[in-house]
């Protein structure tokens, strides 16, 4: 059956400016990580990307090695974006990345503009798109000099090949290297791709922090693994499911499940019950709070097994308010928990 979107799908979802750009995002995006390789049946990602869409939910992030296998996810989503949201390509933002490995030799991973616009080639080409919205340095690399990963995204924008250019787990001091030397090369850094959580939040830390940076230099901030993995959900509650992702150990250990954690979980979880919210819907709505100078975080990034989880999930934006009292109560529960994957060690 032909898909049509919803004439509804902008009445809800809150749209929020990526730091001084004028691009929009939804305050929720969802991103393709998990669920959407070959692993997954294909009917089942369909109902996926329809509902988040008819929902409000313009924004589909992937990156190069998103599967699995490696490189599924685009070409799976090539093939829903013919099937169902070619008509509505200009209300989409597609985002994706390259740093991580992907391919074997010396040009398959990191930063160097050969492995970055290779990259960027092949993505269009699994996807069957002539431009990405975004285009992202997934991760720093050590060796190459910030100038020509720069160089890359510089060239990805003037190309065509994408319209705006962005980072993803840099720290503050990285992040403002790579803005001066993006605006020095006329292509102005869009936006930041962090780990962030309530159990996760080296991006409050140092001076200045990650969201001082970007504030100073106009650029947006999109949150992702705001459910730290999945820990900030019920799923954990009372142990662990043979069925989880910690049982499978896929991005998240049973030993990481510490009893420590879980009693912060569990705190947590009786706040959100007070607010009239399941877990993962505070959690993505903290991610979203109100501070002084307003959210430094333009979008929250959710994965999505099922409709269900989605609707779930989507459904924070209903309440994205905090009391004093909430926040100092989430406080004393969500502190640094030692669980960011994506920390660079040294």
């Amino acid at each position: 059956m032909t898909y049509v979107a919803l004439d509804t799908r902008y009445s809800t979802m809150p749209y929020r400016r990526v730091g001084r750009s004028g691009l929009k995002l939804p305050a929720i995006s969802l991103g393709l990580w998990h669920n959407f390789g070959d692993d997954k049946r294909f009917d089942e990602q369909r109902a996926i990307l329809r509902r988040a869409f008819d929902l409000g939910v313009t924004h589909f992030d992937l990156a190069n090695n998103y599967g699995p296998p490696d490189g599924s996810a685009e070409t799976n989503f090539g093939r829903h974006l013919q099937d169902d949201f070619r008509p509505y390509r200009d209300e989409l933002v597609i985002s994706t990345k390259a740093g991580y490995h992907m391919w074997p030799g010396p040009y398959g991973e990191w930063g160097s503009r050969k492995y970055l616009i290779s990259s960027l080639d092949q993505s269009l080409q699994r996807m069957g798109l002539d431009y990405v919205d975004i285009f992202y340095s997934h991760r720093p690399d050590p060796e190459t000099p910030p100038e020509e990963t720069m160089g890359a995204l510089d060239y990805a924008v003037r190309s065509g090949k994408a319209l705006y250019a962005g980072i993803s787990s840099y720290t503050p001091e990285q992040t403002l290297e790579a803005a001066r030397i993006l605006k020095e090369l006329g292509t102005p850094l869009l936006i930041h791709q962090p780990s962030y959580s309530m159990l996760n939040r080296w991006t409050e830390d140092g001076s200045p922090n990650l969201y001082e940076a970007l504030d100073q230099v106009g650029a947006g901030c999109i949150a992702f693994s705001p459910l730290a993995q999945g820990m900030l959900t019920d799923r954990y509650l009372n142990g662990v499911p043979a069925d989880s992702r910690a049982a499978k150990a896929r991005f998240l250990s049973e030993s990481a499940l510490t009893e420590d954690k879980l009693g912060r979980v569990r705190g947590l979880n009786a706040i959100a019950a007070g607010r009239g919210q399941s877990l993962a819907q505070m959690a993505i709505a903290w991610i979203l709070r109100d501070q002084p100078k307003g959210s430094p975080v333009t979008s929250a990034l959710i994965g999505a097994s099922s409709v269900r989880q989605l609707e779930d999930s989507l459904a924070a934006v209903d309440n994205l308010e905090f009391s004093a009292g909430e926040l100092t109560a989430i406080d004393e529960f969500a502190v640094e928990s030692d669980i960011n994957l994506w920390a660079q060690r040294v």
